[in-house]
Order: structure tokens, then C-alpha cells, then sequence
């Protein structure tokens, strides 16, 4: 193991300063679907899981009550956060790139959970936190107004009409997505499934609080420089499923 291990290494454990929370609250409905863990671990990713993991992992507070900015060392001056980050390929650049921004990477899959370690452990990413839950509770957890950029890269596109419900796209996500972005955060949404990018932009299509910022074909077919390629959607190219880049500006 790398020193990264160290709690030094990675700063403030990040706990949430509203977790004594009642738990005579009533429960929301997991918004989880689909598979949580996959093969066994290597015993290098289960020693991270098990060692590495708690120190960045994020525990959800109170609606309105996370700041993220006090999870990350005093040089951060932003906060990014990546919902279903898969194997955190492009967190992990992001984080690596810009390491004056503080990064959330939501994902509730293990495995992927597990690769995102390795990134952190060999190239010593000490501005990366992690939900590894249902990432509608750490939009509810945080202040409004308190990210400045926020992905959805190939989301899950539930294809059979009875599951598009299950879609991560949605008035009410929409919502809460607005509602934690500051005026003028970008919203980067991609997606190799023509179906799920035209429900997208039917959704924001009447929304007075994003502005959808393509004005040719080009802009949403071309994939901005700082914004790399993740492991699915270089798949998708090679299976001829050219993905779309949409960025959406917060009102």
C-alpha cells in the first residue's frame, strides 16, 4: 500500500456534523437499483475498502445541512460533484488535474467503489470524498447553492419502458440538482442511447432554471478536451454508438 493510507494523507475524516439525526424519521424509498456488488475484491481493493474507504466516505446529514467545502483542506475553493462515477476513470482525472477543487463521486457499486480506491491510493488524490449509496441523499444532505459542477457520464438507461421511473433524469432529481448548483455551475450529462439523451432534453426542455448551452450539432457531438473519455463510452464508440456531451448552465 502506498502511503496514502495514512490519515494524514487525506486531511479532516469527513462526518457529517448532522448525524445524530432521529431515527424516529420516517425513511424515503431506496433509490438504489440494480446490482451493489460484483465479483470478489482483489485483497488489495478489499484492504482499501476496508481501510481507505471509511476516512472518505461521506455519510449523509440533516436536508440543507452539508457544506461540502468543510470536507476538503482550506486550499479548495471549489467542489465538483460525479453521480455513478462507474470505475472513476474521469474523477479520478479530474481530481488529478484540478487539485485545487475539492470532488463528491457518487457510486453505490462496490466494485467500482473499489477501482476508484486504486486511482487514489497510487496517485495520492487527497481531494476526493465518496457516497457509496444512493447519491438523492447526499443531493438532499447538501446546502443550496454549493457545487460548482456536476456529472451524470452514462448513466444507467433502464431501456424497457416499465423501469424509465427508475432513471436517475427526473423532475424531482432535476430539482434537487438545481437547487444544490450555484448560478452559472455547469451541468455535464452524457449518454450513447439516443432514447435516454432525447428524455434529457425533454426534460429540461421546459425548465426556466437550465439553459442548455449547444448552438450546432457540433457542440454536443464533440467531447470537450477537459473532459475525457470513461470506459463506457470509448465501448460505445467502438460499438458505434457515438455518445452525446449535452452541459447545461445553472440559471
Amino acid at each position: 500500500m502506498g502511503e496514502t493510507l495514512s490519515p494524514s494523507g487525506f486531511g479532516r475524516q469527513p462526518i457529517c456534523e448532522a448525524s445524530n439525526m432521529s431515527t424516529n424519521e420516517p425513511q424515503r424509498r431506496r433509490q438504489v437499483h440494480g446490482r451493489i456488488k460484483g465479483g470478489k475484491l482483489s485483497p488489495r481493493k478489499q484492504i482499501l475498502c476496508d481501510e481507505l474507504l471509511p476516512r472518505l466516505r461521506i455519510t449523509p446529514c440533516q436536508p440543507d445541512s452539508l457544506t461540502p467545502l468543510k470536507l476538503f483542506s482550506a486550499d479548495s475553493q471549489k467542489v465538483w460533484l460525479e453521480i455513478g462515477f462507474g470505475g472513476g476513470e474521469h474523477l479520478a482525472w479530474q481530481a488529478a488535474q484540478n487539485p485545487d477543487i475539492g470532488f463528491i463521486g457518487c457510486e453505490p457499486f462496490l466494485n467500482g467503489v473499489a477501482k476508484l480506491l486504486v486511482f487514489i491510493d497510487e496517485q495520492g488524490l487527497p481531494n476526493i470524498r465518496i457516497r457509496d449509496d444512493d447519491a438523492v441523499d447526499i443531493l438532499e444532505a447538501l446546502a443550496p447553492n454549493s457545487i460548482d459542477r456536476l456529472f451524470i457520464l452514462h448513466p444507467d438507461p433502464w431501456p424497457k419502458k416499465r423501469h424509465h421511473k427508475r432513471r436517475f433524469i427526473s423532475r424531482i432529481n432535476l430539482d434537487l440538482m438545481a437547487k444544490v448548483l450555484k448560478p452559472g455551475a455547469e451541468l455535464r450529462f452524457a449518454s450513447d442511447i439516443p432514447h435516454y439523451v432525447a428524455w434529457t432534453l425533454k426534460h429540461m426542455a421546459p425548465r426556466t432554471d437550465f439553459i442548455w448551452t449547444a448552438r450546432s450539432a457540433k457542440d454536443w457531438r464533440s467531447r470537450p478536451a477537459d473532459w475525457p473519455a470513461t470506459r463506457y463510452g470509448q465501448k460505445a464508440l467502438r460499438e458505434g454508438r457515438p455518445p452525446a456531451h449535452l452541459t447545461f448552465v445553472r440559471k
